[in-house]
């Protein structure tokens, strides 16, 4: 049993009170919880009592620690439930301020997932298998995932892989065409395209290169090679080691014989 002798507001912080126990400095509460439990000076408070009032402010602090972390963008469940877990918070703590927090509808894992989806739709470049790992790591069900997905479209998908694809052809022209198709395959992946979308893009896009083209290609890789083995090897023995490494990236037999003996002639 004790005693509230003195309150007095906190100068950092005006929404925060100190009180004083039988003259001496006991703790800190919210303006809220001050209110609640009527907490005045000369009331006489039991040691339950004041468990009570600091496990309540201590569901405050968090709480506004919460609204604080959605001040910046949406947050999933899980998110804020691990940002709160990083503070050494009593048990119970987390699950009434989530709970507080979907009363007043600031927690909405469909209403994120949505907004996740379209926004991933409308400003980058990734397919659905990346989003859906992105939602299932910041907690979100299978369900709203797949709900949330189902505004992204195959024909929204392929145009969209579409757009990559052309680009990175642009980027893979110096390679041959097989290996810059699986460039742009494993790119596509990653990105989060499935192998049915992938399909209908290479029934799309225009692959075939012209002669200059594939030619462009395998000079570019000729020369590579040849500055690397020729060093090493000569005679028979380059000319079958260049083979090798030029086939390997992708070059058919005939175009890797006219590099060949266009590198020849200009040796003599």
């Amino acid at each position: 049993m004790g005693v509230i002798t003195k309150i007095t507001k906190q100068v950092k912080n005006l929404e925060r009170y100190n009180l004083f126990i039988d003259g001496k400095y006991a703790f800190s509460v919210d303006e809220a919880i001050l209110a609640k439990f009527q907490l005045r000076k000369g009331l006489e408070v039991e040691e339950l009592k004041i468990s009570e009032v600091q496990y309540e402010d201590d569901v405050k602090k968090a709480f506004n620690k919460a609204i604080q972390y959605l001040s910046y963008r949406m947050r999933t469940e899980k998110e804020i439930h691990d940002h709160l877990a990083e503070g050494d918070l009593e048990d119970g703590i987390i699950p009434e301020v989530l709970h507080k927090l979907k009363e007043i509808k600031y927690i909405n894992d469909l209403e994120f997932a949505h907004a996740f989806v379209g926004t991933q739709i409308n400003t980058s470049d990734k397919g659905p298998s990346w989003i859906r790992g992105e939602l299932m790591k910041k907690g979100v069900s299978q369900q709203y995932i797949e709900e949330a997905l189902s505004s992204f479209t195959v024909e929204n998908q392929v145009d969209k892989a579409v757009v990559l694809t052309e680009k990175l052809l642009r980027k893979y022209k110096k390679d041959s065409q097989r290996i810059a198709k699986q460039k742009i395959e494993q790119n596509l992946l990653r990105k989060g395209y499935s192998g049915s979308v992938m399909k209908i893009v290479w029934e799309t896009v225009e692959t075939d290169r012209d002669s200059d083209e594939q030619w462009d290609a395998i000079y570019h890789q000729g020369l590579k090679a040849h500055r690397k083995l020729s060093t090493k090897y000569e005679g028979y023995e380059y000319e079958q080691k260049m083979k090798q490494a030029l086939y390997r990236k992708g070059f058919s037999m005939e175009i890797i014989g006219r590099l060949l003996e266009e590198l020849k002639e200009s040796e003599e």
